[in-house]
């Protein structure tokens, strides 16, 4: 199907969907980089013109890659409720925008739909809309897992410790971890990615993290970053896997690249459900994935098949939610200004795929970051942090710092979370709030000065955790 609109006598023509969406698309050096980005504000905003009008029946109905060739379009349709998308399957991609924005929709109408919805919808109705719209549609939506605690409920804001180290040193990674607990962080997960993806590696961190969660009763649960496979090989090592850890994208042959197929996750989310069962875990609930995603990633492995890097990630969320997991986060400036070039470019992109997730019910968090040959800087990321707490984002990283000494990248800090929290009446998960309040670090919901006496009983737990 050719699309084509008229802007002051000039015609443009976009061949099929998928020209259109990219054409559509706000500015991203990725898209550039592919030959797929429109070639004037004018063309891109004739393109945002002809979309509008596009029903949402036939984003559905022209899937952007063939399923007969990709196993993600399969999983698309074949998760589409059909009951859920008829009685919206009618609308142009511009009335969807419109009932989105409306005061009456809220957050029963949204979840009411969310599986009534494809990714291919969600990045269109992304294309039409203000970066305030995406606030404010984000911030309508609230959706809840559980593990070792609550996370996502109305006024929680969650954070990542990310105590990485160069050399996968385990008292380094217990010392980030005691710094991060005094500043209130740690409630969405305690998550290592190490620097060598060994078993024997993987295990030790596991193995110590553990012992620190047991020993201290913190509420939280543990993750380290390794592939999948690696993880689960630690899995039949007898190694305690809170989260089974993966990064995904929104083509079969993007992780391909990765190292992974659907089945594979599927595979590896049953292994870890089962150790649950037999680990003897106060559960709250059964959520153990953690996804981590990022637009650019298929370009970046030749695995784009023509489609603009926003609809890519989408279909990667697409992917996300049939795995009920417990986070999944944008990685969203960590991949390099050869995809989103600057500030600019790197917070649309933030509230585009903070949006795009929430709509399609996942929990979805963001780590706020930039390379340091990004033309982006620490103001860049505050400004983006704000809005994203603005918009109810789940979760954000805490970072020693907010410099990842091992993944050579900057990100948020333990003392930025204490201020947005602060600064927005926002609170950890409710269980951890409990631990915090019982152990003198918090009063009444309020960050309080650490005890040197506190510090050093916990650190000693720390260290106990090594042995």
């Amino acid at each position: 199907m050719v699309f084509t609109h008229t802007i002051r006598n000039e015609r443009f023509v976009f061949q099929d969907l998928r020209d259109l969406l990219a054409k559509a698309n706000e500015t991203k050096s990725g898209d550039e980089l592919a030959g797929i980005a429109a070639r004037s504000e004018s063309e891109r905003v004739a393109a945002k013109w002809a979309l509008a009008d596009v029903r949402l029946d036939d984003l559905v109905n022209q899937p952007v890659i063939d399923p007969e060739q990709d196993e993600v379009s399969r999983l698309i349709f074949d998760t589409l409720d059909q009951a859920a998308f008829q009685p919206i399957r009618s609308q142009t991609v511009g009335e969807f925008r419109e009932w989105l924005l409306d005061d009456q929709t809220g957050q029963p109408e949204l979840h009411a739909i969310r599986w009534g919805i494809t990714p291919e919808i969600v990045a269109a109705v992304t294309k039409l809309m203000s970066n305030k719209e995406l606030v404010l549609v984000a911030s309508k939506i609230r959706n809840v897992t559980r593990c070792r605690n609550t996370l996502g409920e109305a006024g929680v804001l969650g954070i990542r410790v990310q105590p990485n180290h160069p050399a996968d040193d385990l008292a380094g990674i217990l010392l980030g971890i005691l710094d991060g607990l005094m500043f209130g962080c740690g409630d969405a997960v305690i998550g290592i990615n190490p620097a060598t993806d060994s078993i024997d590696s993987v295990s030790s961190i596991l193995l110590a993290v553990d012992r620190l969660i047991e020993k201290c009763g913190i509420p939280t649960q543990a993750c380290c970053l390794a592939h999948i496979t690696t993880q689960l090989a630690c899995a039949d090592r007898g190694v305690p896997v809170d989260l089974l850890f993966q990064s995904i994208a929104g083509t079969q042959a993007a992780n391909a690249s990765f190292g992974i197929t659907l089945s594979l996750l599927r595979e590896g989310r049953e292994q870890i459900l089962e150790q649950h069962r037999n680990r003897p875990v106060n559960w709250i609930g059964h959520d153990v994935m953690y996804f981590e995603t990022g637009q650019g990633s298929a370009l970046s492995a030749d695995a784009h098949h023509g489609v603009d890097q926003l609809t890519l990630e989408a279909r990667a969320y697409g992917v996300a939610r049939t795995l009920n997991p417990l986070l999944v986060n944008s990685v969203v400036g960590f991949i390099g200004p050869e995809y989103l070039y600057d500030e600019r470019q790197i917070v649309r992109a933030g509230l585009e795929d903070h949006f795009m997730g929430k709509l399609l019910g996942l929990p979805m968090g963001v780590d706020v970051c930039y390379t340091n040959h990004a033309a982006a800087d620490q103001n860049s990321a505050d400004n983006l942090l704000l809005l994203l707490a603005a918009a109810g984002c789940n979760y954000f990283m805490g970072v020693p710092c907010s410099d990842d000494v091992m993944l050579n990248y900057q990100s948020t800090s333990f003392h930025d979370a204490a201020l947005v929290r602060k600064l927005f009446n926002f609170r950890p998960a409710p269980e951890f709030v409990a631990w915090l309040e019982s152990h003198g670090i918090m009063h009444h919901g309020n960050l309080v000065a650490p005890d040197p006496q506190l510090r050093s009983a916990i650190w000693q737990q720390a260290q106990a955790a090594l042995s």
